[in-house]
């Protein structure tokens, strides 16, 4: 009985550093950020990369159709990768920090989640020269200590996520999804490296496909897509006024 006593305890430990605090900073919005109040504007985002085929492949399409996003990046694979996340930046996109190894906050003490956004920051830095404003936990995880430690990030959040990790939802109804997002000031999640737990590897060039499509369709009915920077930028001004 007296493992089943201590099972029971560490139970309830790990559900209020972990799972407790998510569900209310995700619920209440305490310094997180889930959508652009005020736009009429979409902010296009991506997790997981970088990827050397999926992310230079995605950014020739943003450069076609001179959109602007955030990428929110892991690490190690800046340090694999750093030539992607140059052209990311020389290319006027934003790059934020998305964990050095794609794990959980939820499993991360505060030392450990501290050196998870240090490296990040640092890989990032060594690669553009420029600092992330910007951090966005994998799969939206907190723990009790991700709000003190992340503080001089803000969080981003998404409004919209789409379950773009899978072939067949790429193929099938991404498209019908990415279309039918109307409110403005959208935060849009999508992911360009299906090198994850749980995503399928190839995933990614259907998530492409299909939103080149949406992107040409979205500019025909000139819909305007924001990047963050810009947007708290001209936040920032509108509060001045």
């Amino acid at each position: 009985m007296n493992w089943i006593l201590a099972f029971f305890i560490l139970f309830l430990l790990f559900l209020c550093y972990s799972v407790i605090p998510t569900i209310f900073i995700r619920r209440s919005g305490l310094n997180i950020v889930k959508e652009l109040n005020g736009k009429k504007a979409v902010a296009l985002t991506f997790d997981d990369g970088p990827n050397p085929i999926y992310t230079e492949q995605l950014l020739d399409i943003l450069k076609k159709y001179q959109v602007k996003a955030t990428f929110f990046v892991v690490g190690k694979k800046v340090e694999q990768y750093p030539e992607t996340v140059k052209r990311m930046h020389r290319e006027g996109h934003t790059v934020g920090i998305h964990h050095y190894s794609h794990v959980s906050s939820w499993f991360m003490s505060p030392l450990v989640l501290r050196s998870q956004l240090k490296r990040t920051e640092k890989a990032i830095y060594n690669c553009i020269q420029e600092y992330p404003a910007f951090y966005r936990p994998p799969w939206g995880h907190f723990n009790l200590a991700t709000l003190l430690i992340s503080r001089k990030y803000r969080i981003i959040m998404w409004s919209d996520i789409f379950s773009d990790w899978k072939i067949d939802v790429c193929k099938n109804v991404l498209l019908q999804k990415l279309k039918a997002v109307t409110a403005k000031g959208s935060i849009l999640l999508l992911h360009d490296c299906g090198k994850t737990f749980g995503a399928q590897e190839e995933a990614p060039k259907f998530m492409i496909a299909s939103l080149e499509v949406y992107l040409k369709e979205s500019k025909q009915k000139d819909v305007q897509f924001i990047s963050l920077p810009d947007h708290f930028k001209e936040s920032k001004e509108k509060i001045a006024l």
